[in-house]
């Protein structure tokens, strides 16, 4: 992750400790209305159960290092910020 910066309204903490990660590409599925993300155990330090978020594509953040990171902030159950590399289209 050399180089990517999360923006200090997004993320609590640091790399290691904090609520921001970035997640497997399978975990996020584009949708017609944006972004489909779906965490399990395992995906990010911060959930112990499955999720199921929804995200209109104007909420996404731009990824300057092409890959998907998303921030889980006061809990598990609240994305606050998603990053996702341009779309193509």
């Amino acid at each position: 992750m050399s180089g990517f910066k999360y923006d200090s309204y997004c993320c609590n903490g640091n790399n290691h400790t904090g609520d921001c990660q970035r997640i497997p590409t399978r975990n996020v599925r584009i949708t017609s209305g944006g972004y489909e993300i779906i965490l399990k155990p395992g995906d990010h330090r911060l959930v112990t159960r499955t999720h199921d978020f929804q995200l209109p594509q104007s909420e996404a953040r731009r990824s300057t290092d092409s890959e998907y990171h998303i921030c889980l902030y006061p809990t598990e159950d609240t994305l606050r910020c998603f990053y996702a590399p341009d779309m193509g289209f």
